[in-house]
């Protein structure tokens, strides 16, 4: 397949006449300063007599990138280091010839010194691996916490590809609001990469589907569904499918699991930081599209790691990013007002007793849903008493904020419903509040950003943990308030680090509002234990099968028990 692009790099063949070669794999050096691509072909065998090459030229300097050149605000050019980032084949890999390219390849170090590929910085060790993570690979898995680069890392190993000749044709596959974003970093980490997004009426998008020439096209899992027929009928697989966001997919039944498992490709990259939120069956979702088959929900936490291992990647922070500011998390104990205490006392009494009169939650039928709107109730009421508004929680917002606001600092308050954000909004008015939820538009929240970003007056965006917990750097704001917990702490953790993240710019602290004696509490205990399997199953080999709220967890929260056992949670 001819790439796309102009002035590929030179490229340099061997005629290897070996057929033992695989057992000296390990001791091939090969060092270059220039990005020239090895490759060769197999003749008869022969007895090895090459154990080393290294390239003409290797030691030449190259030039200097332009002072006018600068990373983007927040980030810092980073000296070269003295690391040389090898890319390694996947264990899939079979064909000599095949594990030889790319053990021959040049250091990737080398490439980001060319001058026929330029970076806007110098990226981080830790990404380079990623990049030479996801470069030999057709089946992969990134799924490194919020705000280490993980589109920057696609971009780039796409970016390698596309000049080594093996992509002329990719789609990125992201939520909506992410399109505009991913456009953005193409044109600073790609530039030379063509870029549609498909979009407009139906007619528009099907002409793009099928006429369209740029190399990378990007489209939003809504429209991907809504154009699944032309999608699956295309003539031309794809050479590579990038999922953004991929725990869009983790539901295996799901029209957009059902959309991107029908696209014809020959790669299948996912990028997510929670391949888990809250069951084993989240990630066999995902690996329904990037490799189908290799694990089911059946097997046990040890196995399904073993499976997976040479197909993802998960870093964390605090294990790559020595320089990253630090952040502090603070649990904001806070005593609701006497309004809110009556309101609370009297509607968890007769929610207790309109839940025993169900009857014992033996069954499956017991209506569990009933639990959940007195959770939701009593949650409600922990924001603001429904009859006068009262709020111990926004009394303890405002007077921080106003710390903020007067330090110069800016921050971003997170809820779990639009009805708390709009009365926060009045009560924080004097600060100039932006809202970013989804019942705008998407150029309603672009503006909002935008106006949080560069207006020095605006000091607060208040946000939904749905609409504001993926995909956007904020690494601007300094404090973070979480004003009601979510049900899952990896949404809450994507919240988060929409302000901690590569770029940011001083400590960012966060603080987790809790109404003590309240259903906050006890499901924040639960929440602790709820992050067990995560790690488990990318760190060790025993782990509960769920991740999320059990039957026992909600029935717990009330002091109701299940008297069959048969319907306890087994993990």
């Amino acid at each position: 397949m001819t790439s796309p692009l102009e002035n590929k790099p030179p490229v340099r063949t061997w005629r290897v006449k070996d057929d033992y070669l695989a057992s000296i794999e390990r001791s091939i050096e090969f060092e270059a300063s220039l990005p020239e691509v090895a490759s060769m072909a197999i003749d008869a065998p022969l007895l090895p007599r090459v154990v080393s090459c290294s390239l003409d030229g290797a030691n030449a300097t190259t030039k200097k990138r332009s002072a006018a050149e600068s990373p983007p605000a927040g980030l810092h050019k980073r000296e070269p280091c003295n690391k040389r980032t090898r890319i390694r084949p996947p264990k899939d890999v079979i064909r000599l010839a095949d594990r030889l390219n790319y053990l021959l390849q040049p250091p990737l170090e080398a490439l980001v010194r060319a001058e026929s590929l330029r970076f806007p910085f110098t990226p981080f060790p830790f990404q380079m691996d990623g990049v030479a993570f996801l470069y030999p690979r057709r089946r992969a898995v990134v799924a490194d916490e919020m705000g280490l680069g993980k589109t920057m890392q696609a971009i780039t190993a796409m970016r390698l590809l596309a000049h080594s000749g093996e992509l002329s044709r990719a789609l990125v596959v992201c939520p909506k609001p992410l399109a505009s974003n991913w456009r953005q970093e193409l044109a600073r980490w790609a530039p030379e990469l063509g870029v549609a997004v498909v979009a407009g009426s139906p007619m528009q998008r099907e002409w793009i589907w099928r006429n369209g020439q740029a190399p990378v096209t990007i489209v939003s899992y809504e429209t991907a569904v809504r154009d699944r027929k032309l999608l699956h009928e295309s003539l031309h697989p794809f050479d590579l499918v990038i999922l953004d966001e991929a725990q869009r997919i983790k539901n295996s039944h799901g029209a957009a699991n059902q959309t991107v498992c029908g696209i014809p490709r020959q790669r299948s990259w996912a990028l997510t930081g929670t391949p888990i939120e809250n069951s084993i069956d989240d990630l066999v979702g995902i690996y329904e599209f990037v490799s189908p088959n290799l694990i089911d929900s059946d097997m046990r936490p040890a196995a399904i790691a073993q499976a997976v291992h040479d197909t993802v990647l998960r870093r964390t922070k605090d294990r790559v990013l020595d320089d990253l500011p630090p952040k502090s998390i603070y649990d904001a104990n806070i005593e609701l007002t006497v309004e809110q205490s009556a309101a609370y006392q009297r509607a968890e009494k007769q929610g207790v007793v309109k839940l025993q009169e169900l009857g014992a939650p033996a069954g499956k039928e017991f209506p569990l849903r009933h639990v959940f709107q007195l959770v939701l109730s009593l949650k409600q009421i922990c924001n603001f008493d429904p009859v006068t508004g009262a709020s111990s929680k926004a009394e303890r917002l405002e007077a921080d904020i106003e710390e903020c606001f007067k330090s110069g600092r800016k921050a971003i308050v997170f809820s779990q419903w639009v009805k708390t954000i709009d009365r926060l909004r009045q009560r924080l008015a004097r600060f100039s509040p932006e809202c970013f939820h989804g019942r705008m538009t998407s150029r309603q929240r672009e503006s909002a950003l935008e106006r949080f970003r560069n207006d020095p007056s605006c000091g607060v965006l208040l946000m939904s943990y749905g609409a504001g917990s993926v995909g956007l750097n904020l690494q601007f704001a300094n404090y973070v308030f979480l004003f009601d917990r979510w049900w899952n702490p990896a949404v809450e953790d994507q919240a988060i680090n929409r302000a901690h993240r590569i770029g940011a710019s001083g400590p960012v602290t966060v603080s987790r509002f809790l109404c003590s004696g309240t259903i906050e509490e006890r499901i924040n205990v639960i929440l602790q234990r709820k992050r067990e399997l995560f790690a488990r199953v990318f760190r060790d080999s025993s782990a509960p099968r769920r991740k999320g709220l059990s039957r026992d967890d909600l029935l717990s929260l009330f002091d109701l028990r299940a008297e069959d056992e048969a319907f306890r949670d087994a993990s």
